[in-house]
């Protein structure tokens, strides 16, 4: 079986049609999210709709967390409570209550894996896994841990492989993994990436073949900044984009 894992679209619109068009490419069986779907973007609505179309298998993000009440935001900077605040007003009420109901994590027995948004230790402190100093802090919860982590949140493309003792990050984009070993695979953004690479992030896991692939995808950034740009949110969120940043 192969599965199309995705992340952090943010109400990107024209990212999420770009990979969900490159999707159909690749003869996919079933697709999990790591949670973001709304936040920073001009489209929260229609992004919710698709992800629903897509797959049941969704977990919350901490941007979802915020715009469904589910956690304060009231730390995070001004521009960004704007946008959380707007998309609240904006979504549907049956969208409203889909991302009320989102659980935190997801496990699949059956693929001796995980999905949920941050890190899999305490899921509601959303933490950050994106650097080794911050992987090597799983050890002690390395029997807990499944062969397979799927996470977002850091909106990089980001492996590492622990085994009792040690962790190191895999540079590759397509590597197969070792059972005797744990992954945590944190998997880009589809709506606003930030590793310098502006084109859409998505991934690909065949159950099978045990084999992991990243991938990319060009979109049409100028329709979806300019989309931000007309809701009169902060600049920043649609200028970043063309930059991948």
């Amino acid at each position: 079986m192969r599965i199309g894992v995705f992340s952090d679209i943010h109400a990107n619109l024209e990212a999420l049609q770009a990979v969900v068009d490159a999707y159909r490419g690749e003869r996919i069986d079933g697709y999990l999210c790591c949670g973001d779907v709304v936040g920073y973007g001009a489209s929260p609505n229609e992004c919710v709709n698709m992800v629903r179309e897509m797959t049941r298998e969704v977990v919350l993000g901490n941007h979802d967390a915020a715009v469904a009440g589910r956690m304060d935001y009231s730390y995070y900077y001004d521009a960004a409570r704007k946008v959380l605040d707007l998309h609240a007003m904006l979504l549907s009420e049956d969208n409203m209550v889909w991302l009320r109901e989102l659980p935190y994590s997801r496990r699949y027995p059956e693929l001796n894996a995980t999905l949920c948004h941050g890190s899999p230790v305490d899921e509601q402190e959303f933490d950050y896994i994106f650097a080794l100093d911050q992987a090597y802090g799983l050890l002690p919860h390395f029997d807990e841990l499944e062969n397979i982590t799927f996470i977002g949140h850091s909106h990089l493309c980001r492996t590492f492989s622990l085994t009792r003792r040690t962790v190191e990050e895999i540079a590759d984009r397509h590597f197969r993994l070792d059972p005797d070993r744990k992954y945590i695979i944190s998997v880009g953004s589809v709506g606003q990436p930030r590793d310098y690479d502006n084109r859409a992030s998505y991934t690909i896991f065949d159950t099978d073949s045990r084999e992991f692939q990243f991938k990319r995808v060009e979109y049409d950034i100028e329709a979806s900044a300019s989309k931000i740009f007309e809701a009169r949110l902060e600049r920043n969120f649609g200028n970043r984009l063309f930059i991948g940043v």
